[in-house]
């Protein structure tokens, strides 16, 4: 038995679920600024990761409700079974918790990539830019947008989420080339030799964590 969904506890919380997908949408266009429809097309996606998650997580839990109609054993509708893969694992509330924990983290490492690309390129004046996050990954917004993403799946994973996850990273994928190519017609060999020194979008950690931490 699934239960009925008047049972499920966050059915009330819809407002904080409002708030939460308007201020992360803020968060996503302010910081993201995007300008051709590439970076809209990617951007809208996004926001639509944003609302299926959180329409959700404090909303109707629609995974849920499907999911104990399909599993095999009982799958209880309740909120404590939205940190799915400890529910589906026996782990209980330690297993959830663990994977709060880890969901949580990944997603606050992929916000300050995205707010620390945004200040050097927002302070660039135009100039090709190779400081901060940016001496150790060419794209560090988004590889910030592929962490929060992550960061959420294994937190609170939804069949919506699972689904846009990797059109999400195809979008950006697709996207991160075709700046690349404008930014190597802009820069010509100053870009090059950039490219072959910096990785794309996944670096060395140790470099990684200094830039996150250190100021500059």
């Amino acid at each position: 038995m699934i239960g009925t969904p008047v049972q499920w506890a966050g059915l009330d919380l819809w407002p904080y679920a409002l708030l939460i997908i308007a201020v992360m949408s803020w968060a996503l266009y302010h910081f993201l600024a995007p300008s051709g429809w590439r970076e809209w097309t990617g951007a809208g996606v996004v926001q639509a990761f944003i609302i299926a998650l959180y329409a959700e997580m404090y909303g109707f839990p629609l995974t849920l409700y499907l999911l104990g109609g399909l599993l095999p054993f009982q799958f209880p509708f309740a909120p404590s079974n939205g940190h799915l893969w400890s529910a589906l694992l026996g782990a209980g509330e330690a297993g959830a918790v663990i994977e709060a924990i880890v969901g949580y983290a990944i997603l606050t490492v992929g916000a300050l990539l995205i707010v620390k690309g945004w200040v050097r390129i927002y302070f660039s004046g135009q100039r090709h830019v190779d400081t901060g996050v940016y001496s150790v990954m060419r794209h560090p917004q988004y590889t910030g947008i592929f962490l929060i993403v992550l960061g959420e799946l294994i937190n609170w994973p939804t069949i919506l989420t699972v689904v846009l996850a990797p059109i999400i990273l195809l979008l950006y994928l697709n996207l991160a080339r075709h700046e690349e190519r404008a930014l190597v017609a802009e820069f010509g060999s100053v870009y090059r030799d950039y490219q072959a020194r910096v990785p794309m979008f996944f670096p060395n950690l140790r470099e990684l964590a200094l830039r996150l931490v250190l100021p500059r």
